[in-house]
């Protein structure tokens, strides 16, 4: 949510704002509640203040008719509220400086290229067909079990996305090699380590609103029974993790990182990556949740991204980088980078990690504070893919063999006892 004051200041930047991110709010009708519910507060102030001076005179009539008049003007301050605060919940962050403006995906800006495309003596295939093969992927049976776009993964894919959490947890947990990356990226940032959390897979609606992502519920996997939500990333139930607490400023950063399932109900991919693991309704991911002073924010955010780029760097994995631009954004979002990882079975570049800083906006639904020398303010928070599913994508289509093997990058060697090959379905 937006501080009021800069809807206040500048109302243009912020009709902006919601012009480039395709959302469509009144501000004017904001303004003028806004103002509506000053006066009537400014007014029961007053009232308060004379019914402790008729109190303190004993005068018992006076107090009786400004109390009947504080509840009536109490009565229309809830009205007024009742119309308002979801208007200010609906306004998206307002966009960094150097987000570019554009309408949707076609218009993100490629930021750079790391890693050479590689070549193949043979046809590559896509990840389906060499899951398939492998016995690695079973879609029929899931199909069978579970409906449309769930799977069965299986032997030697399962190990593989096991060994790449084990390699990020000995990354992200160990403060020796974060100072490594942060030194060779020149970055500016705390090398704190990361904790690990196994976070709730299900959350209460009004925290998922305070968390600004309960939009678009179609998206949403909602258990009516007992009003929660499955969520569709770990950031969902990572972020409200200090809600309504003030932290203590040397605490600051607390990183978090979690591996979770992620349930996305795809409502409005009808026909688009029908097989294979792109696009289902459950997957696992490792995601990162950082909790920050307002000045490291930016700061903080490049540092996520470069965690990415130096996972997938690690793995051999060519990659571009791309700044999203506001049509492409979150509403919470200010600043929003992706990691587009090479897949050689379809001839693209296809995402494989995101990394959104938040500003204020998250913390200040949730009400996270961090207390300083001149009182406190909220913190800045941001979160990012560390790895998920298209991850291992990337990796069959990248290190696939003639004879239909899978290569295995050297970086997870150690995490699979020496193998530097998948043959077949170990189980």
């Amino acid at each position: 949510m937006l501080d009021i004051k800069i809807i206040r200041e500048n109302p243009e930047l912020v009709r902006q704002a919601c012009k480039n991110k395709n959302v469509e709010v009144d501000i004017d009708r904001v303004l003028q509640l806004d103002e509506q519910r000053r006066s009537i507060q400014g007014q029961v102030d007053e009232l308060n203040r004379q019914r402790n001076l008729a109190a303190k005179e004993k005068d018992i009539e006076t107090g009786k008719r400004l109390k009947g008049e504080q509840t009536g003007l109490e009565e229309n301050l809830r009205q007024v509220e009742a119309e308002l605060d979801p208007l200010l919940l609906s306004i998206p962050n307002l966009p960094s400086d150097d987000t570019p403006v554009g309408k949707d995906d076609s218009e993100n800006v490629v930021l750079r290229q790391v890693g050479d495309i590689p070549r193949f003596d043979f046809q590559p295939k896509e990840h389906d067909a060499l899951g398939e093969a492998l016995g690695w992927i079973d879609a029929e049976k899931a199909v069978e079990v579970s409906g449309a776009r769930f799977v069965y993964m299986k032997g030697g894919l399962v190990e593989l996305e096991l060994a790449l959490f084990s390699y990020v947890v000995g990354l992200l947990t160990n403060e020796t090699a974060l100072k490594k990356l942060i030194d060779g990226k020149q970055l500016d940032v705390s090398s704190k380590a990361f904790t690990l959390v196994s976070p709730p897979l299900m959350l209460r609606p009004e925290v998922m609103q305070r968390m600004g992502r309960l939009e678009p519920k179609e998206e949403r996997y909602h258990i009516a029974s007992d009003d929660l939500y499955l969520i569709g990333s770990a950031e969902h139930t990572l972020g409200p993790l200090h809600m309504d607490e003030t932290c203590r400023e040397e605490d600051l950063p607390c990183r978090y990182l979690a591996f979770t399932p992620a349930f996305r109900r795809e409502a409005g991919s009808y026909g688009k990556d029908t097989r294979g693991i792109i696009r289902i309704h459950q997957f696992n991911k490792a995601e990162m949740e950082s909790f920050t002073l307002p000045e490291q924010g930016i700061a903080e955010q490049n540092f996520l991204v470069a965690i990415e780029e130096h996972i997938t760097d690690a793995l051999g994995l060519p990659y571009q980088v791309v700044m999203t631009c506001t049509g492409d954004q979150g509403n919470p979002d200010a600043r929003h980078i992706d990691i587009e990882t090479w897949m050689p079975g379809q001839n693209k570049y296809r995402e494989t990690h995101s990394s959104d800083y938040m500003t204020d906006y998250q913390a200040r639904r949730l009400n996270i504070k961090v207390k300083r020398e001149g009182g406190t303010e909220f913190v800045h928070m941001n979160d990012a893919t560390a790895f998920a599913g298209r991850t291992l994508v990337a990796i069959m289509e990248n290190y696939q063999r003639a004879d239909g093997t899978i290569g295995v990058p050297e970086v997870l060697r150690s995490f699979l006892g020496g193998r530097d090959v998948f043959i077949s379905n170990t189980l």
